[in-house]
C-alpha cells in the first residue's frame, strides 16, 4: 500500500457544538462550516495538517451507515483520519488489501458528491480509519 500523506483528521463528537466551542474559542482555529448551517466545521488553514475538522458523531454515521445513529454494536468512535493514496484507482484495492488482513470494512471505496473516493475502516480502538484520494489535495502540491 502506498499512502501519500495524512489528508485529514477530524475529530467525531456527539456535541458538535461544544466541540466547535473548544476548537474555536479556547484553541482560535479557524473553523468555518462546510456550507451555511451545516454542523460539520474544518480549516485548511493550520501548518501541519492538510484538513482539520469536528465531525458530528450523526454525519459520520450517515456516512459509515447510511443512517444518522451510530450502531450501538459497534465502539464509538472520537476521531477519524484519513490517509491519501496516489490515485482514485488505488483505493479499492487498498481497503481490499486492509480488509484482507482482517480489518473491519465499515464501507467500500465510493466517490462522495465533493469528489473524495473513500473507503473506511473502524480500527480496534475505535477510530475512523480512511483510504481516499482527494483530487484538490493532490493537485495543490
Amino acid at each position: 500500500m502506498d499512502l501519500k500523506f495524512i489528508s485529514t483528521i477530524a475529530i467525531v463528537t456527539p456535541d458538535p457544538s461544544q466541540s466547535t466551542r473548544l476548537y474555536t474559542d479556547a484553541l482560535g482555529l479557524p473553523l468555518e462550516p462546510a456550507a451555511p448551517g451545516d454542523d460539520y466545521v474544518f480549516t485548511e488553514k493550520v501548518d501541519g495538517a492538510r484538513h482539520f475538522g469536528v465531525w458530528p458523531l450523526a454525519q459520520a454515521a450517515q456516512a459509515c451507515f447510511g443512517t444518522s445513529q451510530w450502531p450501538s454494536n459497534r465502539p464509538l468512535p472520537q476521531l477519524s483520519i484519513e490517509f491519501d493514496v496516489p490515485t482514485q484507482s488505488a483505493v479499492a484495492p487498498a481497503a481490499e488489501e486492509l480488509s484482507n488482513k482482517g480489518y473491519d470494512l465499515l464501507h467500500a471505496a465510493r466517490t462522495e458528491p465533493w469528489g473524495q473516493t473513500v473507503a473506511r475502516f473502524q480500527t480496534p480502538e475505535g477510530v475512523i480509519l480512511g483510504i481516499s484520494y482527494v483530487p484538490a489535495m493532490h493537485e495543490a502540491r
